[in-house]
């Protein structure tokens, strides 16, 4: 298939697919005799691969180690168990962040009056740290 139909089929954007190539995430394709580039079943897969990663939030270089250790199937899989951990651990410490973030714009919001700005809870609130709650 050429470059825009594998766009199409995994819906990922042509400039993409070009980067994911340049920098070693995807092998680059065979040429027709017309010098377009031809993909296969192989490419399809292995940028759905990259693709999913991505969403989940790895980065191209747990994806590059990732890819890396499914091109040899007869390596030991601890290292992918490692990688996916490592992002998990970092997930959770996200969470935990927007919970306080969440908590603390809550508490502002909540201490809102309506009236005019001079005597806004909101705007005093942004403007005086020390009434934080939580770090963030």
């Amino acid at each position: 298939m050429k470059i825009g139909e594998l766009s199409r089929a995994t819906g990922t954007k042509i400039e993409t697919i070009r980067y994911y190539e340049r920098i070693g995430l995807l092998p680059a394709p065979a040429r027709t005799a017309a010098n377009y580039r031809s993909y296969g079943g192989a490419h399809r897969a292995r940028l759905a691969f990259v693709r999913h990663s991505r969403e989940l939030g790895f980065t191209i270089e747990e994806i590059r180690s990732l890819l890396d250790l499914s091109d040899h199937p007869d390596r030991d899989c601890g290292e992918a168990d490692r990688i996916a951990s490592l992002h998990l651990e970092q997930v959770e410490g996200k969470i935990a962040q927007l919970t306080l973030l969440h908590d603390e714009l809550s508490r502002i919001v909540g201490r809102c009056r309506g009236g005019l700005a001079g005597d806004c809870r909101v705007i005093e609130a942004l403007g005086d740290h020390a009434q934080c709650r939580g770090t963030h």
